[in-house]
């Protein structure tokens, strides 16, 4: 760029290797950030923001500045509340070593409880990829890059699943956590607004839970549309659920949602869902969940052998009768399992029945990087991939732990293997968690692996309902 362009600043940006792009004011030169440069400048000097260091300010405006900044502190909304769903706090003491850190002993040691720990739990997961019709046009539309037809795999069956599973429907609310730009929720939008029996919107709502402050949000072109779509700008540790004005308003009950729920928060997110205080005695359940199951002591196993996360598992909690969860379901996409917390981990019960307990809990979640991106160092037989599917559109997340720390010690092969065992371990637990909600819960493989090797999906409804359809 020869020169700036008319009516733009022109201080060349030399990292960019361009003129800035900011509007000037009339007869200005420079933008406001770059007003300093300017040769006998009138304007006040610029100083560093004190509440946030990335950008500047007018030294004589500064105090008007701090009160709109984006930066202040802000008051909390009345749904926040501090570490609601964090979960207890016994074993954050722990201190955590790296599989480096260990020694080979230690490394077979870890192992050999791993091994012991799976016994008896059911290994295959089911592979069951579905779609749904309100995709199919934009799954076929040939302007959609690698990445675009990517995602819409994953949102077609994910949207498959919760057809098959009696979710998606009117009078419900669906709380889609970790919602990013809202896409999830934009296709059950879609999905749902095709059908002739939705007359209004009134019974319908969407709720997108996201912590970080989201560009080029879907959500935003809904709002015209009647349908309730509204964002909390909240992380889920501190959501609680009974306190949202939407959710109060008609007291809908609930679907939860997620694509790629990146490690902890899918426990954050089963947490808010199954244990919020108040969601019990201010929302209403439906008349179908209000029918009490006499069972608390009968042993016998679920009719579906992929439905229980261990035959010797103990059986759920009571139904609690009238004021009992109002949960329809969820359908939550996994991932990282690398960036679980044992304090957050919906498991821990699960855990502690195998003698197993923070330590073991925090290697394997280390291990578990092994099955998906732990072999780019070691593997040269894999053809050049996404392997860890930390790229893409609403999927940014961190690199885990490579595999060549522990390099020698097992081949890639057997490295991907341990992985897997310890993602199975750790959704085992929350399988098992489920169960105790009076939830049946299984683990299916939603898209094949070369889509993305994250295509594990987790799905669960009320017991009583998922004995009425079989």
């Amino acid at each position: 760029m020869a020169a700036p362009l008319p009516g733009r600043c022109g201080f060349f940006v030399e990292k960019k290797k361009r003129f800035c792009k900011m509007i000037v004011g009339k007869g200005k030169i420079f933008c406001g950030e770059h007003a300093t440069m300017e040769d006998g400048s009138s304007s006040s000097r610029r100083i560093v923001c004190p509440l946030d260091p990335k950008h500047t300010v007018s030294e004589d405006k500064l105090d008007k500045h701090l009160k709109k900044c984006n930066s202040r502190q802000k008051d909390k909304p009345v749904y926040y509340v501090e570490n609601i769903n964090s979960g207890s706090a016994d074993g954050d003491e722990t201190q955590e070593l790296s599989l480096s850190e260990r020694s080979r002993v230690e490394l077979q040691s870890l192992l050999d409880k791993l091994k012991a720990a799976v016994t008896g739990l059911q290994s295959d997961v089911e592979d069951r990829v579905l779609s749904h019709p309100a995709l199919q046009e934009e799954l076929s539309n040939p302007k959609n890059g690698d990445s675009a037809h990517k995602h819409l795999k994953q949102q077609s069956s994910i949207l498959g699943h919760l057809e098959e599973l009696g979710l998606l429907g009117r009078g419900r609310c669906f709380v889609e956590f970790g919602a990013g730009r809202g896409k999830l929720s934009h296709w059950i939008h879609e999905a749902l607004k095709t059908r002739e029996d939705l007359k209004t919107s009134e019974d319908l709502q969407l709720l997108l839970v996201e912590r970080s402050s989201t560009r080029f949000k879907v959500d935003g072109k809904h709002q015209d549309d009647g349908v309730q779509f509204e964002r909390l700008q909240v992380d889920i540790q501190h959501l609680d659920l009974s306190k949202v004005p939407l959710l109060r308003q008609k007291k809908l009950p609930l679907v939860g949602v997620g694509k790629h729920l990146c490690g902890a928060a899918t426990d954050l997110a089963l947490r808010c869902l199954l244990e919020t205080p108040g969601l019990r005695e201010e929302t209403e359940p439906p008349p179908k969940r209000l029918k009490t199951s006499k069972p608390a002591a009968d042993p016998a196993p679920d009719p579906d052998p992929r439905l229980a996360s261990d035959p010797n598992d103990p059986e759920p909690a009571s139904d609690p009768g009238p004021g009992c969860s109002p949960v329809l379901g969820l359908v939550v996409a996994l991932c990282c399992h690398h960036r679980c917390d044992w304090r957050h981990y919906t498991g821990q019960q699960f855990f502690l029945q195998r003698g197993l307990g923070a330590t073991e809990f925090s290697a394997f979640c280390r291990m578990s990087s092994w099955a998906t991106c732990g072999l780019r160092p070691t593997n040269q037989d894999r053809p050049p991939q996404d392997l860890t599917n930390q790229s893409g559109e609403e999927e940014e997340h961190e690199a885990a732990e490579e595999a060549d720390a522990v390099n020698g010690f097992l081949s890639a092969g057997e490295r991907e293997q341990v992985g897997r065992l310890c993602k199975q371990l750790i959704d085992s637990g929350r399988l098992h968690f489920l169960r105790t909600k009076g939830f049946d819960s299984k683990l299916t493989q939603y898209v094949d692996a070369r889509v993305t090797l994250e295509n594990v999906l987790l799905t669960a409804v009320p017991r009583s309902k998922s004995s009425t359809s079989s």
